[in-house]
């Protein structure tokens, strides 16, 4: 029952801003309507209309959606955002992915995100992924409550059913707008909710209840699931470079083997891979022979092996060209367009100071057929076996930056220094040290 014990409960989250995803349709009218008869509760909280610029009444929609939550005493803020259909991605998709991101940029940390979606929302949910093929956590369907940006979002109603949100607006006499797309079958949830479901509800009339129960123990055996995934991936996973450990991974078995991959993409905040992908970057490069160089390309990143280790890549920073520079001698640190940097580091052994300050120093890439001279060994060496020695991986050596000063190869990286430029003799040297901007 829709009472204002539904949603006085998020005082109790401590939020110091709740704001309410308002569409203007009955669903969130209700919920707005509620958090603004818990005093606590309505002066914290900022109605929010995204616009997606779809329909021609959206600018009418977002007036009427002020006009009420003026009306309530509440702050109205109105959002546009631009919605362009990428390829593979449905218009809905599109527009979700807009409006959450609009959302996210609003919260701040303790801040809570209230949407209205109901228990009918989520049998139509469940249904969708059923039919589309997901796994258990498709199946979950929405959460009560998840992470949210730098804040949470919250579903105060999804244990409620469309009927009772129906009597609350009619027993209060509110005014909501009738969203006419959503009488049109070319949307999948329109269809099954305007075709499909008024049947099995025929049949079936507890339909959104009892599906309900099985998103939540499908939740809780998802939860099982990735508890156990994150543990199967940190006996694997190289958090240095991202990678896996291929013969840990084939220790497993292929259905662990399948949750460490799909666990690994989590991590690499990419999409959940297909069936049919996953199984081919099982088949196909986790179990290639050690010799074979194998790639599957996947949301703008190549699944790769290099001895014995597992790559997600992504395919901009493999295939970007790094420019040569001129390092000024006043500088400590130099940054490159690939995202690193090479900072000289005051030590007691490394290239002089004397030399470098008197040197030009400029950093290049390879070309293919450097060598050079290291201090304790014989002869000088290809820049092609140092890298096989060091187990680098061919792509990434291209942009390991060389050090040369005055045109001569002083140092690779921080991995190596001339035998012509190194001294051990306690003097004040550099020392370099390559990693990323971010750190």
């Amino acid at each position: 029952m829709l009472t204002q014990q539904t949603v006085a409960s998020i005082l109790l989250s401590k939020a110091d801003k709740v704001f309410i995803a308002y569409s203007g349709g009955v669903d969130s009218h209700v919920l707005l309507h509620l958090v603004c008869s818990v005093e606590q509760l309505k002066s914290k909280t900022t109605a929010v209309y995204i616009n997606h610029g779809l329909q021609k009444e959206a600018e009418q929609w977002a007036l009427h959606c002020e006009a009420v939550s003026l009306d309530l005493g509440i702050k109205f803020q109105c959002i546009n955002v631009n919605v362009q259909k990428a390829t593979g991605q449905s218009l809905e998709e599109i527009a979700r992915e807009a409006r959450y991101a609009a959302f996210k940029a609003l919260l701040e940390s303790h801040g809570i995100l209230l949407l209205a979606q109901h228990r009918e929302d989520q049998m139509e949910t469940v249904l969708l992924q059923l039919f589309r093929g997901a796994g258990v956590k498709g199946l979950s369907g929405m959460p009560l409550s998840a992470v949210f940006g730098r804040g949470k979002m919250l579903r105060p109603f999804l244990d409620i059913s469309k009927n009772e949100i129906i009597c609350y607006a009619e027993k209060n006499k509110l005014q909501w707008i009738e969203d006419p797309s959503n009488k049109s079958d070319t949307f999948d949830r329109n269809f099954l909710r305007n075709q499909i479901i008024p049947q099995l509800k025929d049949r079936w009339p507890a339909l959104d209840k009892t599906i309900a129960r099985s998103a939540r123990h499908c939740a809780k055996s998802e939860h099982i699931s990735q508890s156990l995934a994150e543990q199967l991936l940190n006996r694997v996973f190289n958090e240095r470079d991202q990678t896996l450990d291929i013969s840990q991974l084939m220790d497993l078995d292929i259905n662990q083997q399948q949750l460490v991959i799909r666990q690994w993409f989590q991590v690499m905040k990419l999409r959940m891979p297909s069936e049919k992908k996953l199984e081919r970057i099982l088949s196909e490069v986790v179990q290639a022979k050690a010799s074979a160089n194998p790639e599957i390309h996947e949301q703008g990143h190549y699944i790769k092996r290099y001895r014995n280790r597992l790559y997600c890549l992504n395919q901009v920073i493999i295939g970007q060209v790094i420019e040569n520079k001129v390092w000024l001698d006043e500088a400590r640190r130099i940054d490159l367009n690939n995202g690193f940097s090479l900072t000289r580091e005051d030590s007691l052994e490394g290239i002089p100071k004397t030399l470098w300050h008197k040197s030009e120093i400029s950093i290049k890439f390879r070309e293919g057929s450097e060598k050079i001279k290291l201090p304790g060994r014989n002869g000088h060496h290809s820049l092609k076996n140092l890298f096989q020695e060091k187990a680098i991986p061919p792509w990434e050596r291209s942009q390991i930056p060389l050090v040369y000063l005055n045109n001569q190869l002083a140092a690779i990286s921080d991995l190596w220094i001339s035998a012509d430029f190194y001294s051990a003799d306690k003097v004040e040297c550099y020392q370099l040290n390559y990693s990323g901007n971010e750190l």
